[in-house]
């Protein structure tokens, strides 16, 4: 367990100027606190985003890791079976959103499964139209640096913006950080993955002038590795990554690339809640995309002409910080498909894991299992709830949840459950998840 000494009441920051008071507080903008934040204003709560960048979508965007993955149901063969989806709610209205704006391509083989990817600046527009149809208001540039606690209660937080320190007031905070930012420096209790140890971060980076039809017939159209790349692949020590994935886009001779494993330069396994490990991950990130690039072009029928297009603004995140919620999802809920009456989404997502030696994938063929509300309340603490990869779950279990389609259904309960909180003068705690199921179903 982790825990932080939090500044307790809003004596220390009284000299700090306030940017306003609100019903509902986002923190962190990537796809369940998009999710979040629309939901609850559309309840019609005053409803405040706080993203440290300068647009939405979190590692789906900045991370490019350009699928939205989980939407679909885990199959023996899908080279003869048809895509059937699972999961709807926020994250169908933002499919089908994207793919209006001609930002997503059809269902891809992925192993057993499908992923669509999407284009990157058509997310953002999607993700913007969204936000300011509901009546967002949203604060870009601008990162949480301390909360303000009454007793056990978050009833603020303290900003950093372009224009100095700024302190916010909320009824209810729902932490879409990704990190439990807010339950961390609060105080609460949090875990690390497999004790301490998380998954490795990746960098993602697209390519340009591919003959994707000489590509394909030699890659095939599942987007995962074939044996033949793979035994490539182990002929080369400077590539660590072994298995890798690579997802043509919606533009013409374009490939979005999932082909890096980061480690430290000493190949320790990197923390990225240490600034210290992060920054260096970052760097030894460019290494190991450029050096994938040009095995691509040396060992890639359809990519010997192809250019570099660009990184990932920063590394994908995989895992840092878990809750230790009300409820946990185990790794045994996840491989024994359990159903729950709370569900607040459903995973036929395969555990997938990016940590050691060789990576793991466990599929879940023919079947999915249901997240129950409680993982995204928090044991102890007032007035927060989380959405997204910090829920409460066990390391493999999450290596399994974590993923887009279900994380804008995370921000979705999590909104629904603040909407019911306020309008009732009820703790998250005190609520029957089984009656965020019921409303999650009864809205679609």
């Amino acid at each position: 367990m982790q825990s932080y000494q939090p500044t307790l009441g809003a004596d220390r920051y009284r000299d700090v100027p306030e940017h306003g008071s609100f019903d509902v507080i986002v923190l962190g903008g990537g796809p369940a606190g998009i999710a979040a934040a629309t939901t609850a204003a559309e309840a019609g709560h005053a409803t405040l985003l706080i993203e440290r960048l300068g647009y939405c979508g979190g590692a789906a965007v900045s991370g490019m890791s350009g699928t939205i993955c989980g939407l679909y149901m885990t199959v023996a063969d899908p080279h003869v079976a048809q895509p059937r989806q699972i999961i709807f709610g926020f994250a169908e209205r933002f499919r089908a959103a994207l793919d209006a704006e001609g930002g997503l391509t059809p269902p891809q083989i992925y192993g057993k499964t499908w992923v669509t990817t999407h284009d990157c600046a058509k997310y953002k527009k999607t993700v913007t139209d969204l936000l300011r149809g509901a009546g967002v208001q949203i604060l870009y540039h601008t990162e949480m640096v301390d909360v303000i606690v009454e007793e056990d209660a978050l009833t603020g937080l303290v900003l950093h913006t372009r224009s100095g320190f700024a302190r916010v007031s909320a009824k209810r905070v729902i932490d879409a950080s990704g990190d439990a930012d807010a339950v961390f420096r609060m105080g609460l209790r949090t875990t690390k993955g497999n004790n301490g140890v998380i998954q490795n971060p990746s960098m993602m980076f697209k390519i340009g002038n591919v003959d994707r039809e000489r590509y394909l017939d030699y890659w095939g159209h599942d987007t995962i590795s074939p044996a033949k790349v793979v035994e490539k692949l182990e002929q080369h020590d400077e590539l660590i990554r072994k298995k890798v994935w690579l997802f043509p886009t919606v533009n013409p001779g374009e490939i979005l690339v999932n082909g890096t494993k980061i480690t430290g330069f000493d190949g320790r396994a990197l923390d990225v809640t240490d600034p210290v490990d992060h920054s260096e991950a970052e760097q030894f990130a460019i290494y190991q995309a450029r050096d994938f690039f040009d095995f691509l072009k040396a060992e890639i029928p359809g990519c010997e002409d192809a250019y570099f297009i660009d990184y990932a603004q920063e590394v994908g995140v995989r895992q840092t910080r878990s809750i230790d919620g009300v409820k946990r999802l185990m790794n045994e809920d996840v491989v024994g498909t359990r159903k729950v009456e709370d569900s607040i989404a459903r995973s036929s997502w395969p555990i997938e894991l990016h940590y050691g030696a060789k990576p793991k994938t466990e599929w879940l063929v023919d079947d999915y299992y249901d997240v129950p509300f409680g993982t995204l309340v928090p044991k102890e603490g007032r007035n927060v709830i989380v959405a997204g990869r910090c829920l409460s779950a066990e390391h493999e279990a999450l290596a399994s949840c974590r993923v887009t389609a279900q994380c804008f259904e995370y921000g979705r309960a999590a909104a629904i459950a603040a909407d019911l909180s306020i309008r009732e003068g009820t703790e998250f705690r005190e609520i029957d998840g089984v009656e965020i199921a019921e409303l999650m179903k009864t809205a679609g």
